[in-house]
């Protein structure tokens, strides 16, 4: 076992939750070493092409990276090891929080074919299947945007791309509609946090009705604009929005989650061409995360 490999104990909680078989009826070989050398490309960012002999051919590690990303097995895994982790009570609903960070993105990450990925017609295609990439352009050249929802444990709840120039209020809600922790047993799965908490760029009358509509207790500071505008409409601005500074202290837990993500040299820039591969790449990355102790 080299530095930065599964340990045992990870292995062990990870591997049920592996898929055995592929599309074409093949039995998956050599999961934990090809796991192994994802992991060794998302700590370091190197290219594929120079990975460790020890893992393998780049070529199968990249190959089993791609498809996974595409037909959304590494979703499906981050659900399945965050529903052990609620099983066991690992998991703060206390207190959730919603940020965004932006990636720099690497020359290597433009250009990639207008061509849809292959994915089987029977698979559903997952969100971060997106025309334009999660690419966008600034002054500061090509960036992406990663959006987050994470519980109070420091470990991410459910995980937005979206190009670098837009703005954080409308994922708010994209962002929680992601959350969804299965049940062990009987039950629906867990959707609802039982606090939110989030900066002012995610303070909008749409995103306030819609956590009152789902009873979710938020604490969100409103800037001086809206405050201004409410304030202006006498009744008709409606009561002025509950905040708590006490909870709000909390939010560096939200933004310490981002900066565990962002050690990961291949989430924190981003290499990858593909949008769907580019989120399979911060997926991993979150696994990681919940699968250590």
């Amino acid at each position: 076992m080299g530095h930065g490999d599964l340990t045992n104990e990870e292995w062990r909680r990870l591997e049920r939750h592996l898929p055995l078989y592929g599309r074409r009826g093949g039995r998956w070989a050599s999961h934990r070493r090809v796991i192994n050398g994802i992991l060794f490309r998302e700590r370091t960012g190197i290219p594929w092409r120079d990975l460790p002999e020890r893992f393998g051919r780049w070529k199968t590690i990249y190959e089993r990276h791609r498809r996974w990303s595409a037909d959304g097995t590494w979703d499906r895994i981050l659900q399945a090891v965050q529903a052990d982790a609620d099983a066991e009570g690992q998991i703060d609903w206390s207190m959730v929080g919603v940020d965004s960070t932006s990636c720099r993105a690497h020359q290597h990450a433009a250009g990639a074919r207008r061509k849809s990925p292959r994915i089987p017609k029977k698979e559903p295609r997952p969100a971060a299947h997106r025309p334009d990439e999660g690419l966008g352009r600034s002054w500061g050249g090509l960036t992406s945007k990663i959006h987050l929802a994470g519980e109070g444990g420091r470990r991410p709840l459910a995980l937005l791309v979206t190009p670098g120039q837009w703005g954080d209020a409308p994922q708010m809600i994209p962002e929680l509609e992601r959350v969804r922790v299965a049940r062990k047993g009987e039950g629906s799965p867990r959707t609802r946090p039982g606090h939110l908490r989030a900066d002012k760029a995610y303070s909008s009358r749409r995103n306030r009705r819609y956590l009152r509509r789902r009873h979710i207790k938020h604490t969100v500071p409103e800037p001086k604009d809206q405050r201004a505008n409410r304030q202006r409409r006498g009744s008709r601005g409606g009561r002025p929005a509950g905040f708590d500074k006490e909870k709000y202290k909390r939010r560096n837990e939200v933004e310490r989650t981002i900066d565990r993500l962002k050690s990961f040299r291949a989430v924190a820039t981003r290499y990858d061409k593909r949008a769907y591969v580019f989120h399979g790449t911060v997926t991993v990355a979150a696994i990681r995360l919940w699968l250590r102790p």
